[in-house]
């Protein structure tokens, strides 16, 4: 049975997962990084209770066989754009470069639809500097999950994706064809797909856009 590894363990999706992994006859161990204690509580879990601006200080603690990075913020809850870029790429890549050099075989991380280093959104922007630095790792497989707009309930009230989803429940007929992948998604479902996608044993960089997400989710 493997070992996982998680950041962001405390998060929409990453709760979510977390629950997947312990629950899991594939993994007999789960090891998270968290900057305060989660009450989470099961004899697979080791929780490390860290300072993420110093990660190279962990290091000895990141083996195992797949890299779960679901740590992720926006601008505003962050309160600047550096702040937010240390949150969703410097720590990614900082875990990610640590994880390699103890050969970590999988790393597998939550992006969005539509990032782009060379966007001019910030946001989009940054998910695509991560995932462009990845892209150029020696992982054996790095898989990319872009999901739209996430339905759930966060811990945190989040005006716009609120409204957002208002939207896509009264018009989600019209995501069809090529608009698909914009339909939102409910976290449990790009949680479950995430896990199963690490039991595939793919090979090389993948990016995985909302609507394959979706239909992973529904496949089991």
């Amino acid at each position: 049975m493997k070992t996982a590894l998680i950041i962001g363990s405390t998060g929409l999706i990453g709760s979510q997962l977390l629950e997947l992994l312990l629950d899991s006859e594939e993994y007999a161990r789960v090891i998270t990084f968290v900057k305060r204690d989660s009450g989470v509580q099961h004899s697979k879990l080791k929780q490390h209770i860290i300072d993420f601006d110093k990660p190279e200080d962990y290091g000895n603690f990141v083996v195992g066989d797949d890299f779960f990075c679901t740590i992720g913020t926006t601008i505003k809850k962050a309160g600047s754009q550096d702040a937010f870029r240390k949150v969703d790429f410097e720590y990614p890549k900082a875990f990610s470069t640590i994880a390699l050099q103890h050969k970590v075989k999988q790393f597998l991380i939550i992006s969005s639809l539509g990032a782009d280093a060379n966007s001019r959104n910030f946001y989009l922007k940054t998910k695509g500097e991560i995932q462009e630095f990845l892209k150029n790792s020696n992982f054996e497989n790095v898989a990319v999950l872009q999901p739209s707009l996430l339905l759930g309930n966060r811990k945190e009230f989040r005006l716009g994706e609120k409204i957002g989803a208002l939207f896509m429940k009264l018009f989600s007929f019209l995501f069809i064809g090529n608009l698909k992948k914009y339909k939102a998604i409910q976290s449990a479902a790009v949680a479950k797909a995430m896990f199963s996608i690490a039991q595939e044993n793919y090979k090389g960089f993948h990016i995985i856009e909302s609507d394959t997400i979706q239909e992973i989710a529904n496949k089991k």
